[in-house]
């Protein structure tokens, strides 16, 4: 027999870590509404040129990381490696500018990206992806990383630190590119061959290198601050304050540019030590030029995403809790048909009545069922025999002491929630 297995780079959330992934995405739901962030399901794949316009052809996601296809009507489509073009598309498409400003939206969903799997990344992976679309306001990218730290903190995480920088706008990023590119001119053969590519293409993303030769090149390099035009000055002055406003602690990283082309100003990552390299649990910034780079009107936003692998991850590597692991309550044991049909019945009214509650399918013995309970960890066991069914009643067993008692039928299900709530 082929066993076919998973692809490399994907995996199974088994039961044993999906419930963590709930709740992780109940408090976002939760955080989100505290923010005033609704919730948007965008497609799972969109129009090639979405990414290859929005994200940039020089970054590594269009160049080697998308998954794209033809299909049958001749269409280039890829599958979304990552969420804010798609928000600018569903913004832009759906008139939201029409809205009161700015549209605050949030969703969680797969991305996909071919790269080598690491420690939390995956070529099918999970993200949060929380967006402010429509104004150029620095309280907004405020906002958004406080919205971030916020998660994080009802999530139990600590130690995690937050980094900016500003990469500023068209106005101000040519006249940064020509000073990096001297100081890189003299270095340019050291370099790896992809940031040799990059020195005219988008030098920018050089700073963003992990290759340590040409880390320690752009040791000294040119920062972007230094070179912010007055406009992006004031937002990043602005960006600060707001931030000083909150008491949120940070501290400002030359280095930070992002992965993507549509960055605009602001730029920020959270970041923990648990995760070794790959230490971003969370990044985003500012994009007011993605809306016209896929074909819309100016309109500023400003967004982040983070991993959902990674932030399990990450709250596992620190003890943090994840809420209470869902468990059955009650597991019904009947044998014989007239039983079974009435142990059905019963099982009906535990779940109506809100209690975890499942009976055996496989007409295992009575001995092999209390055994499949006692696997399933139910801490009550009520049983249907011949005799109770006879008397009208229904013996409930503690699983943990032994103990049983009988009570009529028809008090099973309150008797069973208040021993549950002892």
């Amino acid at each position: 027999m082929v066993s076919i297995k998973a692809p490399r780079g994907v995996r199974d959330i088994l039961p044993e870590e999906s419930w963590k992934w709930a709740f992780v995405l109940k408090t976002a739901s939760e955080v989100a509404q505290d923010f005033n962030y609704r919730e948007v399901h965008l497609p799972i794949f969109e129009q090639t040129e979405l990414f290859a316009r929005g994200v940039g052809d020089t970054t590594d996601i269009v160049e080697k990381e998308m998954y794209t296809f033809e299909d049958r009507g001749g269409r280039s489509l890829t599958l979304r490696p990552e969420l804010s073009a798609s928000m600018v598309r569903a913004y832009l498409e759906n008139r939201m500018d029409q809205r009161p400003q700015p549209v605050k939206l949030w969703s969680a969903g797969p991305m996909f990206r071919y790269e080598r799997p690491q420690k939390g990344r995956y070529r099918q992976f999970w993200q949060l992806d929380f967006e402010a679309i429509g104004s150029q306001d620095p309280y907004v990218d405020v906002e958004v990383i406080a919205l971030s730290v916020e998660l994080f903190r009802r999530l139990g995480m600590k130690g995690l630190d937050v980094v900016i920088n500003s990469v500023g706008c068209p106005m101000c990023r040519p006249v940064h590119k020509e000073a990096l590119q001297s100081f890189l001119k003299p270095h340019l053969s050291e370099l790896c061959p992809t940031c040799q590519d990059r020195y005219n293409r988008n030098p920018l993303r050089i700073l963003d290198c992990k290759n340590p030769t040409c880390r320690a090149i752009t040791d000294n390099a040119p920062d972007t601050i230094s070179y912010l035009c007055p406009e992006c000055k004031e937002h990043f002055e602005g960006l600060k304050a707001g931030l000083d406003a909150l008491g949120l602690h940070y501290s400002i990283d030359n280095r930070l540019v992002r992965g993507l082309d549509y960055y605009t100003k602001t730029a920020y990552e959270v970041l923990s030590g648990e995760l070794g390299a790959q230490n971003a649990v969370c990044g985003g910034g500012r994009y007011d030029n993605l809306a016209e780079a896929i074909g819309g009107k100016h309109t500023p936003g400003v967004g982040f995403a983070a991993g959902l692998e990674r932030i399990v991850l990450t709250m596992e590597q620190q003890g943090c809790s994840f809420g209470k692991e869902p468990a059955l309550e009650v597991f019904v044991v009947a044998v014989g048909d007239i039983e079974r049909k009435e142990a059905l019945k019963l099982m009906h009214e535990f779940r109506k009545a809100g209690i975890s509650a499942d009976m055996d399918f496989n007409g295992k013995s009575f001995r092999a069922q209390l055994k499949v309970a006692n696997q399933m960890g139910a801490p009550i066991v009520c049983i249907l025999g011949e005799e109770e069914l006879k008397a009208g009643k229904v013996s409930i067993k503690d699983m943990e002491t032994g103990q049983q008692v009988e009570v009529p039928l028809e008090e099973g299900v309150p008797f069973v929630r208040t021993k549950l709530g002892e």
